[in-house]
C-alpha cells in the first residue's frame, strides 16, 4: 500500500516513547505520531492517552526521503464546528443619576504644570524632613 499526505488509515500502537508514538500501518510500514500530534489538549504523557495495541486513525501529514512517515491523531478527526459567539451583553444604564458628563482631556501643558507643582511640593518636604534630622536650617522652628 502506497502512503501518501493527507491520507487518514488505520493503525495500531506498536511502541511508545517520552516524545511520542510509534504506529503500524496496514502493509507493515511503522510511522511516528510526535507527542504534539496525539491530542488537542496539552499532552504531558503520551501513555495518558495512548497504550500499546490501540487500534488509532491517523493522517499522514508528511514522508520525508529516508522514508520517515510523520503521522498526526488529532489532524484525522472531523473539525470541531465554531461555537456560535454569544450575544453582546447590553450596556448598564443606571437609571437614577443624571448621566456624568465628559470631562475635557488634560493638555501637555496642563499635566507638566500639575507634575511641577506635585514635584515641588515633595522635595520642599523631603527637604523639611532632611534638615529637621540632621540639625540644620530649620531645625529649631516646628
Amino acid at each position: 500500500m502506497a502512503i501518501e499526505v493527507g491520507t487518514i488509515v488505520e493503525g495500531v500502537v506498536t511502541g511508545i516513547t517520552n516524545f511520542g508514538a510509534f504506529i503500524t500501518l496496514p502493509g507493515g510500514i511503522t510511522g511516528l505520531v510526535h507527542i504534539s500530534e496525539v491530542a488537542d489538549a496539552y499532552v504531558k504523557d503520551v501513555k495518558d492517552y495512548l497504550k500499546e495495541q490501540d487500534q488509532v486513525q491517523v493522517k499522514v501529514i508528511n514522508v520525508d526521503a529516508k522514508g520517515k512517515i510523520g503521522l498526526s491523531i488529532k489532524q484525522a478527526k472531523p473539525p470541531v464546528p465554531a461555537a456560535a459567539p454569544a450575544p453582546a451583553p447590553r450596556p448598564f444604564v443606571k437609571r437614577d443619576r443624571p448621566p456624568i458628563r465628559s470631562v475635557a482631556p488634560e493638555t501637555f501643558e496642563d499635566k507638566l504644570s500639575k507634575f511641577i507643582k506635585e514635584s515641588e511640593q515633595k522635595q520642599l518636604e523631603f527637604r523639611r524632613s532632611t534638615d529637621a534630622k540632621r540639625g540644620g536650617r530649620g531645625a529649631g522652628r516646628s
